[in-house]
């Protein structure tokens, strides 16, 4: 089934996801969050694409994966495992962008990503497609002359209160030379035990304090680390075997269906539940690897668990919330 789809077949696939991903919603959402992030995927066979990643120093890919900020997966795409330049970064924005804005064009969306999506095409693609963006930015000589003065008198705060970490942070407009205008960067300066960290954003939000920004707003893009740990670790989604690629995106695809599959359990569990936060590897522990009965009858398959099934109680409250409207 794998070696089936072609390359259309699983561009189609592509945009089915992103639908399937629009139609979970009640109702179009006025705002989104997209949080773009590529993972290292190593291979020990010769599949196409694969790539040496000195990094690493394994062959592998290296594809890029799209969550919402809630935790749903948008998409993914296989690719060889080396970092995305710009305009491959522009290209998959882009695509992605315009098939979301075909079911929501009324919804603003938010792209979060690491420094190396921080690109002058990715840049001015989301201003021509009027996207808001915060993403991290790599140091360099020019940005540190602008917080010179605030490490400085951070690391002085420090000595005279040390053992607490002490973090402050500035904003100011910065320009790169390769970029097309001047853009709001918040620098945050941290002093602690461990000596002195500096890291970067740019955003083009307005307003807001840049203690909020980078916080509140940029710092929970790596929550998306958990969900790709939860789709290679728990779901194997790092299982790209077949030697050619249009297979192992395939693969890709069918990880992803399974990766929707358990965070549909998960949030029909009670909202003060422990369960509505954990791992799919306890989900599948605790809710499906149980003893019982099938019977598999001509119209129906009828599941029948133990007297003292320890989680009867959520089972049943999950079957009830996760069964299709009866029809008349």
């Amino acid at each position: 089934m794998k070696n089936l789809p072609d390359a259309r077949a699983l561009i189609r696939m592509g945009h089915e996801m992103i639908r399937f991903y629009c139609h979970s919603f009640a109702r179009p959402p006025s705002r989104i969050v997209l949080d773009i992030d590529d993972t290292f995927d190593a291979v020990h066979g010769h599949q196409q694409l694969r790539l040496f990643n000195a990094f690493y120093d394994e062959f592998g890919f290296q594809p890029i994966v799209v969550f919402d900020g809630e935790g749903r997966l948008v998409g993914t795409l296989l690719r060889p495992a080396r970092r995305p330049n710009g305009a491959e970064s522009a290209a998959h924005i882009r695509r992605l962008i315009r098939q979301i804005a075909r079911h929501w064009p009324e919804t603003e969306i938010l792209l979060r990503a690491d420094s190396h999506y921080c690109t002058p095409q990715v840049l001015d693609l989301c201003d021509r497609l009027g996207l808001r963006y915060v993403f991290g930015l790599s140091k360099n000589g020019r940005l540190a002359q602008n917080i010179s003065a605030l490490e400085a008198s951070t690391a002085a705060r420090y000595v005279r209160t040390p053992g607490q970490k002490l973090r402050r942070f500035k904003t100011f407009s910065y320009a790169a030379r390769s970029w097309s205008k001047p853009r709001r960067v918040i620098a945050r300066v941290e002093v602690g035990p461990m000596g002195r960290d500096t890291r970067y954003i740019v955003t083009n939000l307005e307003g807001g304090r840049g203690k909020h920004l980078y916080e509140k707003i940029y710092s929970a893009r790596g929550q998306a680390e958990n969900h790709i740990k939860a789709w290679k670790a728990h779901l194997a989604a790092d299982r790209t075997s077949c030697s050619k690629a249009n297979a192992n995106q395939m693969r890709l695809m069918l990880h992803g269906c399974a990766y929707w599959i358990w965070w549909k359990l998960r949030a029909a569990c009670p909202k003060r539940s422990p369960w509505r936060r954990a791992q799919f590897d306890t989900l599948r522990l605790h809710l499906v690897k149980l003893a019982a009965t099938i019977v598999e009858k001509k119209t129906r398959i009828i599941v029948t668990l133990p007297a003292s099934c320890p989680r009867k109680g959520l089972l049943l409250l999950l079957f009830d919330a996760l069964a299709p409207p009866k029809t008349a």
